[in-house]
């Protein structure tokens, strides 16, 4: 089914939806009163006082809600974290993904998505259409400072992009992960006025932090925390979220049809750690031996060809801690060109559960009027691995160096529940392959 919406420009989202808060004022069902969009919430009407003391003759006013304007599409937002400009197939790199390619073929494909290269930053800037400074988030919440433009909290004066659709007749939900929630307020205490379903979603599944287990995830459900089916040998929690998704919109939707959503489906993938069912990361075996000098000039020489790259795009220079490929031992490569390979097939894997919901909403017939937003990504690849990668992430936070013997130990183990694992920075800087360098 060809979609006559999905599109993928950020800026298009915040258009949209000034242009439903400033619709045609309506007419509310039973009543002569419209509709004022122009300030949220939008008020009751007045109705005159009932004199008629007869029940029998009395006449009720009718009910008021809130309704959408006319024809209000659904929006989905699909946000992919920690993947770089130069990964996907669709725009030019090695990782294959065939839905980001047949929704880009359908649709808009825009190069210049401005990112803030930090996740919470670019993703309240994303759900509130002002700057990350504005929203008081000048870095990750965990960095968060007592100086204004980095408090971590979000001013009253601004309301996200679901409490404004929401309060005009939008069902919104939000799954996976989140990371505008100052950390302090992470637990039972609160204040949850910065959680999901204190910032305008009806429904949440995910986690709130910056990152979780992908096989043995931190999960809530509303601010509720619960336990997944852990004991499934092929749990995921891609997988899972994508299932939380479907089921809330198939609810939603075969409730109140008429009723358009709202969908913030933001996976943990591909931020570390790279977890990963096995027969993903396994299709990409050799794929990678070229290294990531090659793999830079190969993935240019196909952004110019899809055009994505002006003809005269140069590469920018490759910062000098990262080694040639040319000239590392033969164990480095073997273990850096298994990270790649496991980084591929979590972005495979991760494009084919957003694959699974474009299915199910061409199921129910509601792909054509979905406006659908896939980012790839939030910020650039991430170089936290370091020059040569890590098996367990946490050793970065601590301070702690892995060797090059210790990750050989855990090179069959890369993707699965006993390691917590982080490319090399070279694989970065080859993921993020972009136009920042132009001859002219």
């Amino acid at each position: 089914m060809k979609s006559k919406l999905p599109i993928f420009l950020m800026t298009t989202v915040l258009c949209c939806i000034w242009t439903a808060s400033q619709a045609a004022p309506e007419q509310p069902s039973g009543t002569a009163s419209t509709l004022d969009r122009s300030t949220l919430p939008i008020k009751e009407p007045t109705y005159p006082a009932i004199t008629e003391l007869d029940a029998r003759k009395a006449t009720a006013p009718a009910r008021f809600e809130v309704s959408p304007p006319a024809k209000a599409p659904n929006i989905v937002i699909v946000l992919i974290d920690d993947i770089g400009f130069g990964h996907s197939s669709a725009f030019g790199g090695p990782i294959h993904t065939p839905t980001l390619e047949k929704l880009a073929a359908n649709g808009l494909k825009y190069n210049r998505f401005h990112t803030t290269a930090l996740c919470s930053p670019t993703r309240t800037a994303l759900l509130t259409g002002y700057n990350h400074h504005s929203n008081n988030a000048g870095a990750i919440m965990e960095l968060a400072t007592a100086f204004p433009g980095n408090t971590g909290i979000r001013p009253q004066t601004i309301t996200p992009i679901a409490q404004v659709l929401r309060m005009n007749g939008y069902s919104t939900g939000a799954f996976g992960k989140y990371h505008e929630t100052p950390p302090w307020e992470g637990s039972v205490s609160g204040s949850f006025d910065r959680w999901p379903m204190g910032s305008g979603f009806d429904k949440f599944y995910g986690f709130i932090g910056g990152e979780t287990n992908q096989w043995h995830p931190m999960v809530y459900d509303g601010t509720t925390r619960v336990y997944p089916d852990l004991n499934n040998p092929k749990y995921h929690f891609t997988n899972d979220m994508t299932d939380q998704a479907i089921a809330w919109m198939n609810t939603q939707q075969s409730l109140t049809p008429d009723k358009p959503f709202f969908m913030y489906f933001a996976t943990g993938a591909t931020h570390a750690p790279h977890h990963v069912p096995k027969e993903y990361s396994d299709k990409y075996k050799g794929k990678f031996s070229q290294g990531w000098d090659k793999l830079r000039e190969e993935t240019l020489a196909r952004q110019k060809q899809l055009g994505v790259v002006p003809q005269n795009t140069v590469l920018a220079p490759k910062p000098t801690d990262i080694k040639d490929w040319g000239k590392l031992t033969a164990d480095e490569k073997r273990l850096f060109e298994r990270q790649m390979e496991v980084f591929a097939g979590f972005g495979v894997h991760t494009d084919a559960q957003v694959g699974r919901l474009v299915d199910a909403l061409a199921a129910r017939g509601e792909l054509d009027n979905t406006l659908f937003f896939y980012v790839v990504g939030d910020n650039g690849s991430s170089a936290e691995g370091g020059m040569i990668g890590m098996y367990n992430e946490s050793t970065m936070f601590n301070g702690v160096p892995e060797t090059l013997d210790m990750q050989l130990k855990k090179i069959k183990e890369l993707g699965t529940e006993h390691t917590y694992n982080h490319f090399a920075a070279g694989w970065a800087v080859a993921g993020n392959t972009n136009p920042n360098r132009l001859s002219y």
